[in-house]
């Protein structure tokens, strides 16, 4: 209906939202339930085995990150193009992405390899923990490549508009991962390299069903005969320029992330735990500002593609408004099932307490943390990367890093989730005020992109 012209109501742009976040939210909600199961595998070894992952998720985050801005680069070209109804256009975008995604994906295989022994010194982990966490790392960038294949794939499927097909993918990888990581923790003994083979094996294993939906099954995308591969460098240089701000962005963020890692770290190994599987817990409430932000993403790259600037402005809205409601809701639930949640990850009582509490500091933060979430997928389907990043940057640098710094001293990992939530409120005020100015103030967007037309 949006390709075609056709007028859409508020109503409809809303069950839009609904019907395209709701696959999105699924798959997101597997990958959590996976890292619910893996924390909670591990947990039962221990709170020695849960901080050596926690030591280096930042680190993983980092590399996760890299590679999210290097497929973005060419889904949102392709979900643009798809919107224009160029296909041809957006199966050339999409040899692109995979060619130079593998590729940047190998190069960071080898940097992680390389640095897998020293990382964990340099991130002030106690020595108990050390040789577990090293060997986390290791397994994690190794089989990185086969990460990148299905983030580019997952990409690729949902710019065309397909969220059902990712989800329900990402939905066999949760159960697979579970049986991997059963079988390689405790079956074969391997303890934490075992989660991270675990996880690594239920990536590949949906690698080969994920590739026969895009290449052969995806209408706008499938492989034709007799189209060849050839070089687009506008293609390329667009790529670039959106990829490189989302890239900076998240090596900014997750080296903000290992800084507080550094900062929690000299509390304890017992902090250093709590805080891992408070992160983990809290995932399943930011899961549905995730999904809308990602359906937003698709909804404004094609709007842009079809040159529907009346929808773009309303579809710049709509997500905000609801991932903040959703969000609103969950962090309540989150308030009263901390406890539950945190018993069911980790057996410590000392860790779990620890966990609650910091639990219940975040959830005052969680509407406004789901408006940066959504606002963030509003710009990138325009096509909007650098002013977010930096804003992200400073956030990050600017508030929370000296407030944790200041805070973890008096009031230890408590001061530091009090921190995260002040930064997340002060993220999210200043992503409303942009998306004000540019959608319903300034109409900016409309005259940019008919300037870059």
């Amino acid at each position: 209906m949006m390709r075609e012209g056709e007028e859409l109501s508020t109503k409809s742009l809303l069950s839009m939202t609904v019907r395209l976040s709701i696959p999105t939210v699924i798959a997101r909600l597997s990958f959590i339930v996976m890292e619910y199961f893996d924390a909670a595998m591990v947990g039962r070894l221990g709170g020695n085995a849960t901080a050596s992952i926690g030591l280096v998720a930042s680190s993983t985050w980092l590399f996760g990150g890299l590679c999210s801005a290097v497929c973005m680069g060419f889904s949102v070209q392709a979900a643009q193009a798809i919107g224009a109804k160029d296909n041809k256009g957006a199966r050339l975008l999409m040899k692109h992405g995979f060619l130079f995604g593998i590729l940047f994906a190998l190069v960071l295989s080898c940097a992680g390899a390389a640095v897998h022994s020293a990382l964990p010194v340099w991130l002030k982990g106690d020595g108990a923990i050390l040789k577990d966490a090293s060997a986390y790392f290791l397994i994690f960038s190794l089989f990185l490549p086969f990460q990148m294949f299905n983030e580019t794939a997952v990409g690729m499927l949902q710019s065309s508009g397909n969220m059902k097909v990712p989800g329900i993918l990402a939905s066999l990888m949760c159960v697979f991962n579970i049986f991997y990581n059963y079988a390689f923790i405790y079956k074969f003994s391997l303890g934490v390299a075992g989660a991270a083979l675990g996880t690594a094996l239920a990536e590949i294993t949906v690698a080969l069903p994920m590739a026969y939906f895009l290449f052969v099954k995806s209408p706008e995308l499938h492989l034709r005969k007799g189209e060849c591969f050839s070089f687009n460098r506008a293609n390329i240089k667009r790529a670039v320029k959106i990829s490189l701000p989302v890239g900076f962005e998240q090596a900014v963020m997750c080296s903000a992330y290992i800084m507080s890692t550094r900062i929690i770290a000299p509390l304890g190994a017992v902090a250093v735990a709590a805080h891992s599987l408070s992160v983990t817990a809290e995932s399943i409430c930011y899961m549905p500002g995730y999904g809308i932000g990602t359906a937003s993403t698709t909804m404004i790259g094609q709007s842009i593609g079809a040159k529907r600037y009346d929808l773009t402005r309303r579809l710049s809205v709509i997500p905000v408004l609801s991932g903040m409601a959703i969000m609103g809701v969950t962090g309540a639930l989150m308030y009263a099932f901390a406890p539950l949640m945190m018993s069911f990850l980790t057996p410590v009582e000392e860790i779990k307490n620890l966990g609650v509490q910091v639990l219940r500091i975040e959830v005052f933060a969680e509407p406004m943390y789901a408006a940066s979430i959504v606002a963030l997928g509003v710009f990138r389907g325009m096509g909007d990367t650098l002013a977010p990043s930096l804003m992200n940057l400073f956030s990050m640098w600017a508030v929370r890093i000296p407030l944790s710094a200041l805070l973890a001293s008096r009031l230890g990992l408590k001061g530091a989730w009090i921190a995260m939530a002040l930064e997340l409120c002060f993220r999210g005020m200043i992503f409303i005020i942009r998306l004000y100015k540019k959608t319903v103030k300034e109409n900016a967007y409309e005259s940019e992109t008919q300037n870059e037309t």
